[in-house]
């Protein structure tokens, strides 16, 4: 029997040079004042991406002041000090500008600018205080300027605890975006390094949705067009970042990935790598999931699981007569390995992080507490043993 709930309620303007659409476009949340969330990097500024979004928005008669402390793998303590700011300027809606920690954050500080207390009390696992919010998130806008992380069509916010190494992803109807603008050509300026990382990070949010218990139709035919463009197109993003249309459709890709995530879920893959960038914050989360994917779905070929046949096959390294039946997974593995391979990162370590074999114990049961739920929704049993196991395969 097929049961499933379907609810998407972003609107996505796609396509080159549609950020210009901003100026103009009736879709924009009503009211006067905008906060925009930025990375402490200064890179939005430095390729005026942000004094352009300003220009826009002036356009429409709207004012924006700038919270621009936003780290990689953020942190709560700076979503409660920008929403604090939100509703000491009478703030109206929010604009996340940048990779996916900026508009997460952006997501997170409009959830706390209508409510009270602190970003961790409506967190509900680890330490988290478990209480529903009780306003809507102020609306959204979400202008990505990476191919990874989908957030734009999803209502997902994953926040690092301040002070801890408690990573978990939250988000309810209000955090969807009101309006997303994927302008490809804002990614053009996106390193080498950079792309390959959020590209996986795209391909693994498409992969794990299409093994999770809870997919449904849309999520199954959205992850395989995903797989597959990304198998094929990320290779040349990274080695000609200035090829457009590979990086449009790398944008689509990535998009289609997020709503993979909204209609479906990722699984315990992600569990794992969020321990992993909870204590190691330089670990770029898409350099995680690499250097934990070919131990990880090993494992899952190992027991049996069947529908990585069917992800081989969609990145188009094998044909069907080619599948062993009896180890579907080898072929995915195997295509696997020459993704990672042909964007330049097969010869990254987990040490090369500053991980140690020592703490893969704590890694496990940090990922089974922190974000166990994912664990209920993979294809196969995993015991906290199996974790470790998984963990010990990774290392180098």
């Amino acid at each position: 029997m097929l049961n499933f709930q379907y609810f998407m309620p972003t609107r996505v303007i796609f396509g080159p040079e549609t950020l210009n659409q901003l100026g103009d476009s009736p879709h924009l949340p009503r009211g006067k004042k905008a906060m925009i969330v930025v990375g402490e990097s200064g890179i939005m500024i430095k390729l005026g991406y942000l004094a352009r979004v300003q220009s826009l928005l002036s356009k429409q008669d709207v004012q924006s002041i700038v919270f621009d402390k936003i780290m990689p793998n953020p942190e709560s303590d700076m979503i409660d000090e920008a929403a604090a700011i939100c509703r000491e300027n009478d703030i109206d809606f929010i604009i996340g500008l940048g990779g996916g920690s900026t508009i997460d954050s952006a997501k997170a500080i409009a959830l706390m600018a209508t409510n009270t207390g602190k970003y961790w009390d409506y967190m509900q696992s680890g330490t988290g205080g478990g209480e529903e919010p009780q306003s809507n998130a102020l609306p959204i806008v979400a202008i990505p300027t990476t191919a990874g992380t989908g957030t734009e069509a999803d209502p997902w916010t994953v926040i690092t605890k301040s002070g801890s190494a408690e990573k978990i992803g939250w988000g309810n109807d209000s955090t969807f975006p009101t309006l997303s603008i994927v302008d490809p050509a804002l990614m053009i300026s996106v390193p080498p390094r950079q792309t390959a990382y959020t590209g996986m990070d795209a391909f693994f949010h498409a992969v794990e949705a299409y093994l999770a218990t809870c997919r449904q139709p849309a999520s199954d035919m959205l992850a395989l067009e995903a797989v597959h463009l990304i198998a094929h197109t990320l290779p040349e993003a990274v080695a000609n970042g200035e090829n457009l249309e590979a990086r449009t459709v790398m944008a689509w890709a990535s998009s289609a990935a997020g709503l993979c995530e909204s209609y479906s879920s990722c699984i315990s893959q992600h569990s794992l790598e969020h321990a992993l960038s909870a204590f190691h914050p330089d670990l770029p989360h898409g350099a995680g999931l690499v250097l934990i994917s070919k131990a990880y779905f090993g494992f899952l070929a190992s027991r049996g699981e069947e529908r990585l046949g069917d992800l081989a096959l969609a990145m188009g390294d094998t044909l069907q007569e080619n599948l062993e039946e009896d180890i579907p997974g080898v072929a995915f593995l195997d295509a696997l390995d020459k993704l990672i391979e042909e964007i330049g990162l097969g010869d990254e370590k987990l040490s090369d992080y500053g991980v140690t074999r020592e703490e893969i114990p704590m890694l496990a049961e940090n990922a089974l507490t922190t974000m166990g739920a994912l664990f209920d929704i993979t294809p196969v049993t995993m015991s906290q043993e199996d974790v470790i196991a998984i963990f010990e395969a990774a290392y180098q």
